[in-house]
């Protein structure tokens, strides 16, 4: 395992990292979810993310109970705020007082005295930028969270809010959560790469197998028991367009003739960026998390020509 900065900070994570949404809490059992927190770690992960909306924070709790006995320092634990978590009105957004409560809350599930990351989970046009900076350098100097940063924001606004945080002293955000892979590359490629440099945030991405249409499981229609077969996933399923599927085929194609898995190639291709500092990858199977962390090795494969086909077969994606 290679481990890289999250952008200009000191700390250091695994640039493959093991992520909770659906699969803990949801769609896998706790035992299978803490034995796969376990393989991981012992593989050299120590980057493991969460949110306090996955499953309605059952996520939190299996994670929690994942980690006990782990060594605390070893570990590099994150949880995001933002969507509904309480009823009424408060219950949402990036307000001082949602957040303030929602930290408590996430720590408690977590059995934790902080989080190393403290994601807000998007971006709040009701909360002003000074009061969700405020409010997270509060957190910071307390102790609760030890890094903070945004997940799916648009750069206008990272980047008010990290301008704000110098003009005023505070503790600004060091990194940004962004879905990346094949599909999915301009948010990325076009808007956030560059900042990265003139600000020195790391990047933490997500969702590099486009929740797993890039293996290929869904060329052939929904198999029984897939993410996308599971009656919730509709929106999931209106993204396996007869189009991404051509796409998909030639690549699937491609990651055979290399004799790797079309996941390891698609993760090794996010890797290749160097201001990534971590890709995070889901697993519903203990294969599935072998798969994933072979990617690595992969990286320094990926030459010209290879990378090239690639863009030949993805040409055309504007998203």
């Amino acid at each position: 395992m290679h481990y890289r900065r999250l952008g200009k900070t000191g700390i250091k994570i695994s640039e493959i990292s093991l992520g909770s949404w659906i699969t803990f809490g949801d769609q896998i059992q706790e035992k299978i979810a803490v034995d796969m927190v376990h393989a991981a770690y012992e593989k050299g992960i120590n980057f493991f993310d969460c949110a306090d909306i996955y499953a309605g924070g059952k996520a939190e709790t299996v994670l929690g109970n994942a980690i006990k006995g782990l060594a605390r320092p070893t570990l590099v634990i994150s949880s995001k705020v933002f969507w509904p978590t309480f009823e009424g009105v408060n219950g949402k957004g990036l307000s001082r007082k949602h957040i303030l409560e929602s930290i408590d809350l996430s720590l408690k599930r977590l059995q934790l005295e902080y989080v190393d990351l403290y994601f807000c989970h998007r971006y709040d046009p009701d909360t002003t930028i000074e009061e969700i900076v405020q409010t997270m350098d509060m957190l910071v100097r307390s102790g609760k969270v030890l890094y903070w940063g945004t997940s799916e924001w648009r750069a206008v606004h990272i980047i008010q809010a990290i301008e704000y945080a110098n003009r005023t002293g505070l503790i600004g955000p060091v990194m940004e959560q962004p879905q990346y892979n094949l599909l999915k590359r301009n948010n990325v490629e076009e808007d956030l790469e560059p900042l990265t440099h003139q600000y020195g945030f790391g990047l933490t991405t997500f969702s590099p197998l486009k929740n797993g249409i890039l293996t290929g499981k869904y060329n052939n229609g929904f198999p029984e028991g897939s993410r996308a077969a599971m009656e919730n996933m509709g929106w999931l399923r209106d993204q396996v367009t007869v189009e991404t599927i051509a796409k998909v085929r030639e690549f699937v194609k491609l990651a055979e003739e290399l004799e790797v898995t079309p996941a390891q190639l698609s993760i090794a291709w996010v890797l290749r960026r160097k201001e990534i500092s971590s890709v995070i990858t889901g697993a519903s199977k203990m294969e599935q998390l072998d798969d994933n962390l072979n990617a690595a090795a992969l990286v320094e494969k990926l030459d010209e020509s290879i990378l090239d086909r690639i863009e030949m077969i993805f040409s055309g994606t504007l998203e």
